[in-house]
């Protein structure tokens, strides 16, 4: 039986009865955590294992965003905490050989931490480019402010989950970094020129057309479509993310229960799907709003199972990692920081 297209959450920590009868019914194609998943490693890795059971599908993905700073699903007592990706722009200024170096080796980190879990996806690394005055949404969760510095980094972030085996996702296509709003409360428009979104938002993103998932901006760009966040606008989707930017992987909506999508949560599934999104992401754990994005979501089929069934060959073996060795090298990295 083929997997339906979407990513689901769940509700706690461990699955209920109706969750379980749910995932076995419907098949989603993978699963992502959140804090009010997360107890301990062993709970952890314990509702890991039970979601594939559930699904029956023993490498199902299971995706987090375990970014660092103030967006780290997974965090102390149990695992360490991680810098923020303003580090290792402010560190690359110094020295972009160790921006580099440090920005590979807290990714590479954090991958051994998942993959402790059986978590295999991390939607990671950001290419968002921020002005000034935008939503403290991106804030310090970004690079920086020049396209090649982000990209630069975004691919030192990726090599380091790479070599940990676990998948990126690269986020948030087309760009979030001039949003004067927050998409998780409100819909943003961004009015900035089209030549000029080439130059530096669009501009992040094409060097790292190759990496293997993407996950949209709720975010309207009214220089191309007026009326349509990038999640659900055909124009986008076709004419910048898979023509200017040239992302050719599997593309996840960011989450379709966010409130800069209108309409209903079924409505808003359709939306995403027809527009040529691959998979929805639905991450609030409510059962009946999963319930409605199931209906309302296809099986994987054509291109869009043949990206998916990509993504998941493009997944290698962890490396080797002396993990106290890592860190120190790490810390002694980012104290630079500190001392420039």
């Amino acid at each position: 039986m083929t997997n339906r297209a979407f990513i689901t959450g769940i509700s706690g920590l461990i699955l209920n009865d109706a969750e379980r009868e749910f995932i076995r019914a419907e098949r989603p194609w993978g699963f992502i955590l959140f804090k009010r998943n997360i107890e301990s490693p062993a709970q952890v890795a314990a509702l890991v294992e039970e979601l594939r059971s559930a699904v029956g599908v023993a490498d199902a993905p299971v995706l987090i965003d375990q970014e660092g700073g103030r967006v780290q699903r997974l965090g102390p007592p149990h695992w360490p905490a991680y810098p923020p990706g303003a580090s290792f722009g402010a560190l690359y200024d110094i020295d972009p050989k160790l921006g580099l170096a440090a920005a590979r080796l807290s990714s590479r980190l954090i991958a051994a931490d998942l993959t402790d879990l059986g978590i295999t996806v991390d939607c990671l690394p950001l290419a968002d480019v921020p002005v000034a005055g935008a939503d403290a949404v991106i804030g310090n969760r970004a690079y920086g402010t020049e396209p090649g510095k982000v990209a630069a980094i975004a691919r030192a972030v990726t090599d380091g989950l790479e070599q940990g085996g676990v998948l990126p996702v690269l986020k948030h296509i087309p760009g979030h970094g001039r949003a004067m709003a927050d998409s998780h409360f409100r819909l943003p428009t961004v009015d900035t020129a089209k030549a000029e979104l080439e130059r530096t938002d669009f501009a992040a993103f094409q060097p790292l057309a190759d990496l293997p998932m993407a996950m949209t901006a709720h975010v309207v760009f009214s220089a191309l479509d007026p009326v349509h966040p990038a999640t659900t606008s055909a124009t986008i989707i076709e004419q910048v993310i898979r023509g200017l930017i040239g992302f050719q992987g599997l593309l996840m909506s960011d989450d379709v229960s966010m409130n800069a999508l209108a309409g209903s949560i079924a409505e808003r599934t359709r939306a995403i799907v027809t527009a040529g999104c691959d998979m929805v992401l639905h991450c609030n754990g409510n059962i009946d709003e999963m319930r409605e994005v199931a209906r309302e979501t296809p099986e994987l089929t054509g291109k869009a199972l043949e990206r998916a069934k990509a993504t998941l060959a493009a997944r290698k073996p962890p490396q080797p990692l002396d993990r106290q060795a890592a860190r120190a090298e790490l810390d002694a990295l980012l104290d630079r920081v500190g001392t420039a």
